[in-house]
């Protein structure tokens, strides 16, 4: 008996001038989200310490649900960050 479990992946374009919104609403939606999801951060260069701590929720949320987060986009400085915190092996990242 082989047994197939849908899928269904979210993207989400954040913005930098609305990260911390963005994140927020991204992480509400995780509740109709199985598989993954991503996270385009192509257009943000900096990320402050409350977007940060949402980041952080919503790494905690997806792997508790079980959702791979991928991070598409993001600058050596965002990584940079992300790894100061200890954030950057909660996601996967693609350019």
């Amino acid at each position: 008996m082989t047994v197939h479990m849908a899928t269904t992946a979210a993207f989400l374009k954040i913005e930098e001038q609305h990260v911390l919104s963005a994140l927020q609403q991204a992480g509400a939606k995780l509740e109709n989200v199985n598989g993954e999801t991503a996270l385009d951060f192509s257009s943000v260069s900096r990320i402050d310490a409350r977007a940060l701590q949402a980041l952080e929720e919503f790494a905690r949320i997806a792997h508790e649900k079980g959702i791979k987060v991928v991070i598409r986009g993001a600058s050596v400085d965002i990584y940079k960050v992300l790894k100061l915190v200890k954030l950057e092996r909660s996601f996967s990242f693609v350019s």
